[in-house]
């Protein structure tokens, strides 16, 4: 089974990204108030958090502090976790 992959990202403002997936479908994403717990702080930030970028192999968002986000709850397949965005 092939699960939907971040295939390009772009950051439209702080906390906001236009997501690509591997299943052709974009999809902008709000992430504000939504990203919580120690790894996330730092993309309290506007200019680290619009460090966003696709990891191939991961197939989703990363920041440089190892911080990444759940492709299939990018998508809208899931909701987070504890209201939580996180792996």
């Amino acid at each position: 089974m092939d699960f939907v992959r971040v295939t390009s990202a772009e950051v439209q403002g702080h906390y906001r990204l236009r997501l690509g997936f591997s299943d052709g479908s974009s999809r902008d994403v709000d992430l504000t108030g939504k990203l919580h717990g120690p790894v996330f702080e730092a993309l309290a930030d506007a200019s680290f958090f619009a460090q966003a970028r696709v990891d191939n192999e991961l197939g989703t968002v990363v920041w440089p502090n190892g911080a990444d986000l759940d492709p299939l709850v990018l998508h809208g397949d899931f909701e987070p976790a504890s209201h939580a965005v996180h792996r």
